[in-house]
Protein backbone atom coordinates (compact mmCIF):
# COMPACT_ATOMS: atom_id res chain seq x y z
CA UNK A 1 0.00 0.00 0.00
CA UNK A 2 2.92 2.16 0.48
CA UNK A 3 2.61 3.25 -3.70
CA UNK A 4 -1.02 3.66 -3.52
CA UNK A 5 -1.13 6.22 -0.68
CA UNK A 6 0.54 8.53 -3.31
CA UNK A 7 -3.11 8.84 -5.16
CA UNK A 8 -5.49 11.16 -4.51
CA UNK A 9 -7.99 8.56 -2.69
CA UNK A 10 -4.65 7.08 -0.41
CA UNK A 11 -4.18 10.82 0.93
CA UNK A 12 -7.82 11.03 1.81
CA UNK A 13 -7.80 7.52 3.29
CA UNK A 14 -4.41 8.21 5.31
CA UNK A 15 -6.20 10.93 6.60
CA UNK A 16 -8.83 9.81 8.21
CA UNK A 17 -6.91 6.47 9.89
CA UNK A 18 -4.56 9.08 11.20
CA UNK A 19 -7.13 11.28 12.34
CA UNK A 20 -9.01 8.01 14.08
CA UNK A 21 -5.77 5.94 15.21
CA UNK A 22 -4.67 9.84 17.13
CA UNK A 23 -8.03 9.31 18.94
CA UNK A 24 -7.53 5.80 19.84
CA UNK A 25 -4.12 5.87 21.48
CA UNK A 26 -4.11 9.26 23.15
CA UNK A 27 -5.36 7.44 26.48
CA UNK A 28 -3.65 4.53 26.14
CA UNK A 29 -0.91 4.39 28.78
CA UNK A 30 2.06 1.92 29.89
CA UNK A 31 5.85 1.82 28.69
CA UNK A 32 5.70 -0.31 25.42
CA UNK A 33 3.89 0.39 22.02
CA UNK A 34 4.15 -1.03 18.36
CA UNK A 35 3.46 -0.38 15.18
CA UNK A 36 3.42 -3.62 12.64
CA UNK A 37 4.06 -2.08 9.11
CA UNK A 38 2.74 0.99 7.02
CA UNK A 39 5.57 3.65 7.79
CA UNK A 40 3.33 6.74 5.90
CA UNK A 41 0.59 6.27 8.99
CA UNK A 42 2.02 7.95 12.11
CA UNK A 43 -0.06 5.85 14.48
CA UNK A 44 1.77 6.59 17.95
CA UNK A 45 2.69 9.80 17.09
CA UNK A 46 -0.05 11.28 20.00
CA UNK A 47 0.88 8.47 22.53
CA UNK A 48 2.72 9.28 25.39
CA UNK A 49 4.35 5.95 26.05
CA UNK A 50 7.97 6.23 26.42
CA UNK A 51 8.96 3.16 24.44
CA UNK A 52 7.35 2.84 21.05
CA UNK A 53 8.92 0.88 17.81
CA UNK A 54 7.63 0.64 14.33
CA UNK A 55 8.17 -2.53 12.76
CA UNK A 56 8.07 -3.43 8.83
CA UNK A 57 7.63 -7.01 7.08
CA UNK A 58 10.52 -6.16 4.49
CA UNK A 59 13.50 -3.94 4.79
CA UNK A 60 12.55 -1.93 1.15
CA UNK A 61 9.58 -0.43 3.81
CA UNK A 62 12.15 1.46 6.00
CA UNK A 63 13.37 3.55 3.10
CA UNK A 64 11.05 6.58 1.86
CA UNK A 65 9.40 6.67 -1.79
CA UNK A 66 10.07 9.31 -4.31
CA UNK A 67 8.77 12.75 -3.40
CA UNK A 68 7.55 11.44 -0.35
CA UNK A 69 8.52 12.69 3.42
CA UNK A 70 10.16 10.10 5.90
CA UNK A 71 7.75 8.73 8.43
CA UNK A 72 7.79 10.68 12.20
CA UNK A 73 8.61 7.71 13.73
CA UNK A 74 11.85 5.97 12.61
CA UNK A 75 11.66 2.19 11.66
CA UNK A 76 12.83 -0.24 14.28
CA UNK A 77 13.19 -3.67 13.35
CA UNK A 78 12.24 -5.92 10.17
CA UNK A 79 10.53 -8.77 11.49
CA UNK A 80 7.55 -11.09 10.77
CA UNK A 81 4.13 -9.97 12.26
CA UNK A 82 3.14 -13.69 12.54
CA UNK A 83 6.50 -13.76 14.70
CA UNK A 84 7.18 -11.03 16.32
CA UNK A 85 10.45 -11.16 18.68
CA UNK A 86 8.78 -9.95 22.13
CA UNK A 87 8.43 -12.11 25.00
CA UNK A 88 4.70 -13.02 25.80
CA UNK A 89 2.79 -10.27 27.62
CA UNK A 90 5.51 -7.68 26.96
CA UNK A 91 3.44 -5.11 25.30
CA UNK A 92 0.79 -2.65 26.29
CA UNK A 93 -0.38 -1.42 23.13
CA UNK A 94 0.00 -2.86 19.05
CA UNK A 95 -1.27 -1.21 16.29
CA UNK A 96 -2.25 -2.77 13.30
CA UNK A 97 -2.73 -0.61 10.39
CA UNK A 98 -3.55 -2.93 7.20
CA UNK A 99 -1.76 -5.80 8.63
CA UNK A 100 -4.47 -8.17 7.99
CA UNK A 101 -4.61 -7.62 4.25
CA UNK A 102 -1.17 -7.72 3.37
CA UNK A 103 -0.89 -10.88 5.76
CA UNK A 104 -0.41 -14.84 4.08
CA UNK A 105 -2.23 -15.91 7.83
CA UNK A 106 -4.09 -12.64 9.40
CA UNK A 107 -5.25 -15.21 12.02
CA UNK A 108 -1.57 -16.02 12.76
CA UNK A 109 -1.42 -12.54 13.24
CA UNK A 110 -4.13 -11.93 15.49
CA UNK A 111 -2.74 -14.53 18.05
CA UNK A 112 0.43 -13.74 17.83
CA UNK A 113 -0.69 -9.98 18.96
CA UNK A 114 -2.61 -11.77 21.73
CA UNK A 115 0.86 -13.52 22.97
CA UNK A 116 2.81 -10.61 23.17
CA UNK A 117 0.09 -8.25 25.17
CA UNK A 118 0.02 -7.63 28.68
CA UNK A 119 -3.29 -8.41 30.16
CA UNK A 120 -5.81 -5.23 29.39
CA UNK A 121 -3.59 -4.12 26.70
CA UNK A 122 -4.93 -2.53 23.64
CA UNK A 123 -4.91 -3.76 19.90
CA UNK A 124 -6.15 -1.19 17.54
CA UNK A 125 -7.19 -2.26 14.01
CA UNK A 126 -7.34 -0.41 10.53
CA UNK A 127 -8.54 -2.35 7.73
CA UNK A 128 -11.01 -1.86 5.02
CA UNK A 129 -14.33 -2.93 4.34
CA UNK A 130 -15.51 -5.58 2.00
CA UNK A 131 -18.77 -4.69 2.57
CA UNK A 132 -18.67 -1.50 1.23
CA UNK A 133 -18.86 0.84 -2.12
CA UNK A 134 -15.24 0.55 -2.23
CA UNK A 135 -15.59 -3.19 -1.33
CA UNK A 136 -17.55 -3.64 -4.84
CA UNK A 137 -15.46 -0.76 -6.74
CA UNK A 138 -12.18 -3.41 -5.93
CA UNK A 139 -14.24 -6.71 -7.10
CA UNK A 140 -15.11 -4.90 -10.41
CA UNK A 141 -12.76 -2.57 -11.29
CA UNK A 142 -10.35 -5.14 -10.90
CA UNK A 143 -6.24 -4.31 -11.51
CA UNK A 144 -6.90 -0.23 -11.56
CA UNK A 145 -4.06 1.79 -10.55
CA UNK A 146 -5.55 4.27 -7.93
CA UNK A 147 -7.22 1.07 -6.06
CA UNK A 148 -4.72 -0.44 -3.65
CA UNK A 149 -3.25 -3.89 -4.57
CA UNK A 150 -3.92 -6.26 -1.48
CA UNK A 151 -6.20 -8.31 -0.34
CA UNK A 152 -9.74 -7.92 -0.17
CA UNK A 153 -9.97 -7.41 3.75
CA UNK A 154 -11.53 -8.56 6.97
CA UNK A 155 -15.05 -8.07 7.26
CA UNK A 156 -15.59 -6.51 10.99
CA UNK A 157 -17.96 -9.11 11.80
CA UNK A 158 -15.76 -11.56 11.14
CA UNK A 159 -12.75 -9.48 12.78
CA UNK A 160 -14.98 -9.71 15.68
CA UNK A 161 -15.53 -13.25 15.96
CA UNK A 162 -11.59 -13.54 15.64
CA UNK A 163 -10.95 -11.10 18.17
CA UNK A 164 -13.40 -13.26 20.60
CA UNK A 165 -11.74 -16.24 20.32
CA UNK A 166 -8.84 -14.58 21.33
CA UNK A 167 -10.42 -13.03 24.75
CA UNK A 168 -10.67 -9.63 23.63
CA UNK A 169 -13.46 -7.17 24.27
CA UNK A 170 -14.46 -4.45 21.74
CA UNK A 171 -14.11 -1.13 23.35
CA UNK A 172 -14.55 0.84 20.36
CA UNK A 173 -15.08 1.07 16.42
CA UNK A 174 -15.39 3.43 13.65
CA UNK A 175 -16.11 3.73 10.04
CA UNK A 176 -14.97 6.19 7.24
CA UNK A 177 -14.81 6.51 4.02
CA UNK A 178 -18.56 6.80 2.46
CA UNK A 179 -16.88 8.67 -0.39
CA UNK A 180 -16.50 6.82 -4.21
CA UNK A 181 -13.48 5.72 -5.27
CA UNK A 182 -11.78 7.86 -7.79
CA UNK A 183 -8.62 9.14 -8.89
CA UNK A 184 -9.70 12.89 -9.11
CA UNK A 185 -8.58 14.60 -6.36
CA UNK A 186 -11.82 17.23 -7.81
CA UNK A 187 -14.33 14.41 -7.88
CA UNK A 188 -13.49 13.70 -4.37
CA UNK A 189 -13.87 16.68 -2.75
CA UNK A 190 -17.07 16.98 -4.53
CA UNK A 191 -18.37 13.79 -3.04
CA UNK A 192 -17.32 15.56 0.47
CA UNK A 193 -20.81 15.17 1.58
CA UNK A 194 -21.31 11.96 1.39
CA UNK A 195 -19.41 11.19 4.35
CA UNK A 196 -21.65 12.88 6.55
CA UNK A 197 -24.86 11.12 4.84
CA UNK A 198 -22.76 7.91 5.07
CA UNK A 199 -22.16 8.22 9.23
CA UNK A 200 -26.08 9.15 9.59
CA UNK A 201 -27.59 6.59 6.85
CA UNK A 202 -25.24 3.49 6.39
CA UNK A 203 -22.55 3.66 9.41
CA UNK A 204 -21.83 0.23 9.42
CA UNK A 205 -20.81 0.13 5.72
CA UNK A 206 -17.84 2.70 5.02
CA UNK A 207 -14.95 2.02 3.07
CA UNK A 208 -12.48 1.32 6.10
CA UNK A 209 -12.83 0.64 9.56
CA UNK A 210 -10.74 1.67 12.88
CA UNK A 211 -10.97 -1.53 16.09
CA UNK A 212 -9.25 -0.88 19.52
CA UNK A 213 -9.61 -3.81 21.48
CA UNK A 214 -8.77 -4.97 24.69
CA UNK A 215 -6.99 -8.29 26.23
CA UNK A 216 -9.36 -9.98 28.85
CA UNK A 217 -7.60 -12.59 31.17
CA UNK A 218 -10.35 -14.52 32.94
CA UNK A 219 -9.65 -14.95 36.81
CA UNK A 220 -7.58 -11.91 36.67
CA UNK A 221 -7.59 -8.44 39.00
CA UNK A 222 -6.26 -4.99 38.87
CA UNK A 223 -4.14 -4.76 42.21
CA UNK A 224 -4.94 -1.37 43.75
CA UNK A 225 -2.06 0.57 45.48
CA UNK A 226 -0.92 -0.25 48.87
CA UNK A 227 -2.18 2.49 50.72
CA UNK A 228 -5.68 2.04 49.18
CA UNK A 229 -5.78 -1.72 50.30
CA UNK A 230 -4.75 -0.90 54.02
CA UNK A 231 -6.98 -1.48 56.31
CA UNK A 232 -7.92 1.55 58.57
CA UNK A 233 -6.55 1.26 61.95
CA UNK A 234 -8.73 2.13 65.11
CA UNK A 235 -8.48 4.91 67.29
CA UNK A 236 -6.34 4.31 70.53
CA UNK A 237 -9.50 4.58 73.61
CA UNK A 238 -8.55 7.58 75.35
CA UNK A 239 -8.94 7.83 79.39
CA UNK A 240 -11.27 10.02 80.10
CA UNK A 241 -10.40 12.14 83.43
CA UNK A 242 -13.84 12.59 85.77
CA UNK A 243 -12.52 15.40 88.39
CA UNK A 244 -14.73 15.07 91.82
CA UNK A 245 -16.41 18.30 92.54
CA UNK A 246 -18.37 19.66 95.77
CA UNK A 247 -21.68 18.45 94.12
CA UNK A 248 -20.17 14.60 93.98
CA UNK A 249 -19.37 14.95 97.81
CA UNK A 250 -22.35 15.70 99.05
Amino acid sequence: MQHWTQSALGHYLLDWEQQCCDEAVADIFGYHSLQLGMPMLQGLRANRMPHRWLAVDCPQACEPLEGMPAAGMPVSLVTDPAALPFAEASLDLVMMPHTLETSPDPHAVLREAARVLVPEGRLVVCGLNPASLLGVQRRVERGTAYLPEVGWGVGYWRLRDWLQLLAFDIEAVQFGCYRPATQSAQWLRRWRFMDRVGRLGWPMLGGAYCVVAVKRVAGMRMLESAWRSRPARAGAAMPVAHRQGPADTA
